[in-house]
């Protein structure tokens, strides 16, 4: 087992006024902390959804585990082949290589705070998201990126028989 040092020597302090928001409703992310200014030892993000709205589609971190808090509201999470529904104040942790997805419950909202340790560049990830909504980079262009930001798409069909 290896041990993360995080190499950063000051509190990284985010406003709220100054945070970027990528997207707006149903879906929309706002990016706290990258992994650049917390010396590597996270990355964190709100994910805001609205009304059935999808988070993200299957898939796994290789060398991360990703957290995620439940603000407000209601989410379904895929862990592994087990679909969990977790409700304000719920915690799932998702280990490394372990497939995951999230998305609002039917007929619900959902606030999560999500955050991804040892830290993953992810707001340029959350970037090309927004390009590929916009229509500047095709959706497959995630595929060339997917060791880039550890994010490995896969399929599930436990996720896709209660996301029907």
């Amino acid at each position: 087992m290896s041990l993360i040092v995080p190499s950063f020597d000051e509190s990284v302090i985010v406003r709220s006024a100054e945070v970027e928001t990528i997207g707006a409703a149903p879906t929309s992310v706002r990016l706290l902390a990258d992994s650049t200014s917390t010396g590597g030892a996270l990355s964190t993000q709100r994910v805001s959804l609205l009304d059935d709205a999808n988070g993200a589609a299957p898939h796994h971190h290789s060398r991360s585990a990703e957290l995620f808090y439940l603000l407000d509201g209601t989410a379904q999470l895929l862990s592994g082949d087990q679909v969990v529904t977790a409700e304000r104040g719920d915690l799932v942790i998702v280990p490394p290589g372990l497939d995951h997805a999230f998305a609002t419950a039917p007929g619900e909202n959902a606030d999560i705070l999500i955050v991804i340790t040892p830290g993953i560049e992810r707001f340029e990830y959350f970037h090309h998201l927004e390009r590929i909504v916009y229509g500047t980079v095709p959706p497959e262009s995630l595929l060339d990126v997917q060791e880039l930001y550890d994010t490995c798409f896969t399929r599930s069909e436990a996720w896709n028989t209660v996301r029907a």
